[in-house]
């Protein structure tokens, strides 16, 4: 396993798995065009090619076997709501693998890249968001030392599913 910063030329690899990774987990949960929109304005090529250029976002990814199985993106300033005392969180915006290679290590590595990064950012907090319903995401998070400190929501079209926000001092 090769983990890296993406470049631009990794966006439809990242664009394909997100949408591969979420659909698998997640996609019976809304609607066809819920879904379809969703997808399109989060996991769509263009949203992917305006993240790899901001300068305020790092993508990591994790290739295996030449083929992309993790990535990674973080923000500098966290864009959920302020549930800390924190006064630089920075935010994990997705963290997804492959559906067929989960539990091999991939995410726990780029869970240190993440952490690492922030502490280099001068992060005073790590926050992300994650799926009231996703017991396995959430003991992942917990190994990190991240907790739940809210309750949140995340849209996906007119549905609105009940989120956790988790957090952790850097």
């Amino acid at each position: 396993m090769t983990l890296r910063l993406a470049v631009p030329a990794d966006a439809p690899a990242i664009a394909d798995l997100g949408r591969r990774a979420f659909v698998a987990k997640f996609g019976h949960l809304y609607s066809a065009a819920n879904l379809a929109r969703f997808l399109d304005e989060s996991h769509g090529l263009a949203k992917v090619d305006k993240e790899l250029a901001d300068a305020a976002m790092m993508v990591a990814v994790i290739e295996q076997d030449g083929r992309l199985a993790s990535f990674c993106k973080i923000i500098r300033a966290s864009s959920l709501p302020r549930h800390t005392a924190a006064q630089a969180p920075m935010e994990l915006k997705q963290l997804y693998t492959d559906p067929d290679l989960i539990g091999r290590g991939a995410g726990a590595r780029l869970m240190d890249w993440a952490l690492a990064q922030a502490r280099d950012w001068g992060a005073d907090e790590m926050q992300l968001s994650v799926y009231a319903d996703n017991p396995q995401a959430q003991a992942f998070y917990r190994k990190f030392g991240l907790e739940k400190v809210a309750d949140i929501e995340f849209w996906v079209g007119d549905h609105c599913d009940p989120e956790f926000m988790f957090a952790r001092t850097i």
